[in-house]
């Protein structure tokens, strides 16, 4: 199993429309991805390490998938459709990272 998360860092004064995000962009993801998709989950950061330090990500989206190879297949038919859609809801470049679920 592998976890696509999709992590969007706080920056001062970038703009994160969560209404959209929600309503909107996740529901076309859950569409395009389909039964390739295990699993999706959407966080909003409230906070740092320390107390009161704000949260280093806005939010984080998770997606798992059985393989690279079925999060490629899945994503692929769709990547302009969802890529061209980011700027509906944020101002902020995302950050993509896979990995591997070990546990």
């Amino acid at each position: 199993m592998i976890r696509v998360s999709v992590l969007y860092p706080h920056k001062e004064g970038a703009r994160f429309d969560w209404a959209y995000y929600l309503g909107m962009h996740m529901p076309m993801t859950a569409r395009a991805f389909g039964a390739a998709v295990k699993a999706t989950s959407v966080e909003q950061g409230i906070g740092g390490g320390a107390p009161g330090a704000p949260a280093p990500y806005v939010a984080i989206a998770s997606f798992i998938f059985d393989s690279v190879a079925d999060f490629q297949a899945a994503f692929a038919p769709h990547a302009q459709e969802i890529l061209t859609d980011i700027p509906k809801y944020t101002s902020i470049e995302p950050v993509v990272q896979i990995s591997e679920i070990k546990m």
